[in-house]
């Protein structure tokens, strides 16, 4: 299991239905199910290619009616509601429209590969409540965003920092996200230096 895949795991609540949307090999709902963390799992994908590599991972569950596969876009195959849900190795604006179409789940773990920022403040506008927002690092820098869909009645607001780079982040600096400042800073000051050089 990679470090990626251990670190969306970690933060997988128990749940009675979960949904695994984007589910690739299905490595995380196999974890779920493994350790007793769910009644039923959803595997979907909207490639039915994807689809069944997460169905040969999982075929003792499937056979057992505790994994129902679905070959859809996002959540619209499912029918009935998945108390946590995980989309994971998709754009942002992905995630979010895939979230717009259906009520927020009680659970989200969320792992957009860009514009995370859209994410949270999508979430925000939704009422969520965002509990675990960082970033780590395994071969490149991920975003990991998990929360509940019920605030707890209030309203969380975050600085334009905190949409763009992450409120945990920011409280609790960790030297992967240390050191994608540091990448950020030296791309753009070599960005700077060559565009200062071309024009004089």
């Amino acid at each position: 299991m990679t470090k990626r895949i251990s670190a969306i795991c970690s933060y997988l609540p128990k749940a009675r239905v979960f949904a695994d949307v984007g589910c690739d090999h299905g490595y995380c709902t196999e974890y779920m199910l493994k350790n007793g963390l769910c009644e039923r799992a959803y595997i979907s994908d909207i490639s039915k290619g994807s689809l069944q590599k997460a169905e040969k991972l999982l075929s003792r569950f499937i056979e057992e009616g505790v994994c129902i596969p679905v070959c859809a876009d996002g959540l619209s195959g499912i029918n009935e509601p998945c108390d946590c849900v995980l989309i994971a190795g998709m754009g942002g604006e992905e995630i979010v429209r895939i979230l717009s179409t259906t009520p927020l789940p009680d659970r989200f773990v969320l792992q957009p590969m860009k514009n995370a920022e859209k994410v949270r403040a999508f979430l925000l506008s939704r009422g969520a409540s965002i509990s675990e927002d960082f970033t780590f690092y395994d071969g490149k820098y991920y975003d990991l965003i998990a929360g509940d869909a019920d605030g707890g009645g209030r309203q969380d607001r975050y600085t334009d920092f905190e949409l763009t780079f992450g409120r945990g982040n920011l409280k609790a600096p960790s030297d992967d996200f240390l050191n994608m400042v540091r990448t950020e800073r030296d791309k753009l000051r070599a960005r700077l230096s060559h565009k200062m050089s071309a024009n004089s």
